[in-house]
């Protein structure tokens, strides 16, 4: 598959988790994904757009959701939750001050940057790489690591288990001091083309390239 992506995305360099590029943005976890992609897996995927849960409450009874937060979050209140839909853009990027940890339910690309790489809150997305996740694998990305969105690589759509400290993505009131700011523990730039998240508070500081996951011909 990501020989295929590879070639129907020149314009954007796209790698394994597994390569050493990864190893500034984030790391492949150790632990055992089948449970909650068995239950990642039976909730249907959106036809049309993206959701975006911050807690599932099939997610926080499974046997493995106390390692979860115990192991990778240091017995922090943490929340296990779901992005899923259909996507294929960039769209924008967000960081946290805090690991983010994705489980993969469907094979899914992630689109990453770098926290440095903003300057005067404006991001050029020519820094912008791809990586792609198979089905259960899992990944934490370091508070550095610019991520939104995944996308899909099939007409499926795609879904992906998101872990965040407690009250992450919680709604605010935005301030004024801080164009970034955007939710809970949630700082977001947006693509200037991006009219609909502009609309809903974002600051479109990103220009460049809206990059675009092709995944068929």
């Amino acid at each position: 598959m990501i020989d295929k992506l590879r070639k129907l995305n020149p314009d954007i360099p796209i790698f394994s988790i597994h390569d050493d590029e990864f190893k500034r943005y984030g790391r492949v976890l150790d632990f055992d994904t089948s449970e909650i992609v068995k239950c990642g897996e039976g909730i249907e995927i959106p036809q049309n757009g993206v959701r975006y849960e911050m807690s599932i409450p099939q997610f926080e009874k499974l046997n493995c959701a106390p390692k979860l937060r115990d192991v990778i979050f240091g017995k922090c209140p943490a929340q296990i939750g779901l992005c899923w839909g259909q996507n294929s853009m960039l769209n924008a990027f967000e960081f946290h001050r805090c690991s983010e940890i994705n489980i993969a339910v469907t094979p899914i690309v992630v689109m990453l940057g770098l926290q440095y790489e903003i300057e005067n809150n404006r991001y050029d997305t020519k820094n912008v790489k791809a990586f792609y996740l198979k089905k259960g694998e899992i990944i934490e990305m370091y508070a550095t690591t610019l991520h939104y969105c995944a996308c899909q690589v099939s007409d499926e759509g795609f879904s992906c288990v998101i872990g965040l400290p407690e009250g992450t993505n919680d709604e605010i009131a935005l301030p004024d001091e801080d164009k970034l700011l955007f939710m809970t523990n949630k700082w977001l730039i947006c693509h200037e083309e991006c009219e609909e998240l502009i609309k809903k508070g974002a600051f479109g500081g990103m220009h460049g390239i809206n990059y675009e996951i092709k995944y068929k011909a």
